[in-house]
Parts: C-alpha cells; structure tokens; sequence
C-alpha cells in the first residue's frame, strides 16, 4: 500500500508526518508505506492514501483520491485512530 504524506512544500510538515505514519503502520501490522511529497507533485501522483492536514486535502481531493484529515501530525494516536478508521475500516 502506497501512502503519500501531503504539504504545501513537501518538506517538514510531510517528512513529520510520513514517519508517524510508517510508525502507525508498523504497530496496527499494516502492510505499506508513507513518503512525503508536496501537494503540486501529489495531485499527479498515483498512491492508495493521501494523508495531511484539512486544507491541503481539499486542494487535493478530486473525487477519486481517497484522502484521509489529520490536525495534530505529531499525535501518534489520531494518526492511528485516523488509519483505522480509513484503512481498517475499509476491509
């Protein structure tokens, strides 16, 4: 599974938050990987989750992406919670 962790640069915010992901990833035994990537480079890039704060997934979204919302990129549990509910969820 291909996730991309979205911000408007593709540097801090989404190399934070792609971490956290990869170690949400690994604890819930989700078999898959986060790389961050800025919001230009994401909308034609192909990945099974896009993953960042609200705003920048309503840029995002265009009705096919499957976006998942985060506000606290360094909360490891809204991350996971988010990620179960999306990914978990879905199955």
């Amino acid at each position: 599974m291909k996730i991309l962790a979205v911000c408007g640069n593709g540097l801090g915010t989404s190399f934070i938050l792609s971490i956290n992901v990869n170690k949400a990833l690994k604890e819930l035994n989700i078999d898959g990987e986060c790389k961050n990537m800025d919001l230009a480079s994401a909308k034609t890039e192909v990945a099974d989750y896009y993953i960042g704060t609200p705003e920048i997934m309503e840029q995002l979204q265009d009705g096919n992406k499957k976006t998942i919302s985060i506000i606290n990129m360094v909360s490891a549990d809204e991350i996971q919670k988010a990620l179960t509910s999306h990914i978990l969820g879905e199955k």
